[in-house]
Order: C-alpha cells, then sequence, then structure tokens
C-alpha cells in the first residue's frame, strides 16, 4: 500500500525547535567558557550564531527554574493541608497519597450489558490509594476520619481486584508533574467515578448478595448505601503503609 499519509499530528503535542546553544571551553589550565546561541529556521537548521545575550539568558534561567517548581510543587498542597488526606509520599518518582471521602452521591455509568441504567447513586466512605499511575480503592463503614487501626473493606464496585487495584481499562491517566495535593485526588476520583464500570474481577463478589441488583436498587431509589452489604478483606489501614 502506498497511501503514506504524514500523522505525526496524531501523536500529541509536537515541539518545534526554536533554538540551540553551544558551549566552547578553552584549553589549559585557566579555562575560559564561551556560548553561542543559535537560532533555527523551519526545517530545524541552525542559524544565525551569536553570542547569547543577556536578555536570552534570563529566558533560559526563567524556563529553568519554572521546570524545577513544578517538580518540586508536586503533591503539595495549595494551602492547609485538606483534612481528607492521611499520607502523603511527596517523591517525584514513587509519589504517592492516601485519603478518603466520606459517603457521598455520585454520577455512576455502568455498560448496557450490566443492565444498570446509568446515574446519580449513593456510594459507601471511601479510603483511596493512589500513585501517578495506579489506584487501589477500599470502602469503610464511617465517615469519621479513618485511623491506622480502622479495618477496610472490598470497595462494592465493579473493575476492581480482590487486593483494591483498579482496572482502569482503556481511560488514558495523565496526572501532572506539577499536581497539587488537591489537583492530585480530585483527578483520579473524577477518573474513578467518570469512567464506566463493566465487570466483575474474579469469581468473588464484592458484596454481600448480588453487586448488580445492588446498584439497580441503588441508581433507581437513591436510598443511603446500605454499609451492612460491606464485605471485610481482612485488612486495615495501616496495612497501606507498608
Amino acid at each position: 500500500m502506498n497511501n503514506a499519509m504524514d500523522r505525526t499530528e496524531d501523536f500529541g503535542t509536537l515541539y518545534h525547535p526554536k533554538s540551540a546553544l553551544v558551549f566552547y571551553e578553552s584549553k589549559g589550565l585557566d579555562k575560559d567558557m564561551y556560548v553561542e546561541h543559535f537560532d533555527m529556521d523551519k526545517n530545524g537548521t541552525p542559524i544565525n550564531p551569536h553570542p547569547l545575550t543577556e536578555r536570552e539568558a534570563g529566558v533560559l534561567a526563567k524556563a529553568l527554574t519554572t521546570e524545577k517548581q513544578k517538580q518540586s510543587a508536586f503533591l503539595k498542597p495549595v494551602g492547609i493541608l485538606p483534612t481528607n488526606i492521611l499520607h502523603i509520599n511527596p517523591s517525584r518518582d514513587k509519589g504517592a497519597v492516601i485519603w478518603y471521602t466520606k459517603s457521598q452521591k455520585r454520577p455512576l455509568y455502568f455498560i448496557e450489558g450490566l443492565g444498570i441504567p446509568s446515574g446519580q447513586g449513593f456510594v459507601p466512605p471511601m479510603v483511596w490509594q493512589a500513585s501517578k499511575n495506579s489506584l487501589r480503592v477500599f470502602a469503610v463503614l464511617s465517615n469519621s476520619r479513618p485511623t491506622e487501626k480502622t479495618p477496610l473493606y472490598y470497595a462494592p464496585f465493579f473493575n476492581i481486584y480482590e487486593d483494591g487495584r483498579v482496572c482502569m481499562g482503556s481511560v488514558s491517566i495523565n496526572i501532572k508533574k506539577s499536581a497539587s495535593v488537591e489537583e492530585f485526588t480530585w483527578a483520579w476520583e473524577d477518573y474513578f467515578f467518570n469512567s464506566y464500570f463493566s465487570h466483575l474481577m474474579g469469581e468473588n463478589s464484592p458484596v454481600k448478595g448480588n453487586c448488580v441488583s445492588l446498584w439497580k436498587d441503588l441508581t433507581a431509589t437513591g436510598r443511603p448505601f446500605p454499609i451492612t452489604v460491606l464485605k471485610k478483606n481482612n485488612k486495615i489501614l495501616k496495612n497501606l503503609l507498608s
């Protein structure tokens, strides 16, 4: 097939070269440094070589400082640390947060095959644990702030493995490197509740009884989530810290 097409525009954000720096160093014991700045033409070819000006150096310094600030801002609170945050690992590479949410009414989406109409429904109090790329969720019995000894229960949803890991399917996760802890937790909650629940993971129901029947009832009636249907998973909150 010879239907060659330029698909580079489909690959996401494209960055075009605008300038380049070449560093020169003199020989000998007293080394001296000289920096030359090149502009780039539309083909990415270096043109117009000239000594790096003070203004150009300032633009470069500002860009480097901004990037450093973005990296150091990851998982920092915008103001006072929100009371629902239980634990933060602010590492740039392995950053993670544990937080909880009270029972609340959320929009819930189900694929047609489940036979559950999408709609609003109450969910139980939850404990969330997330890194940049993965999410685990659990249920708890009370809206009170959990402690290390708080028992965890299976989250009563579809698409969740027995260890709490959420199968996000085709959802594209994009957590910013500069995300504050508020942006981080809000983003994960949105990813979770704005994706479609599709199937149970494994053979066991995450609730006492039938999970499909439970959510059919909750989305139809709008009644509070019945915590009596939750099943213990033999973990406590402290287990998530190790």
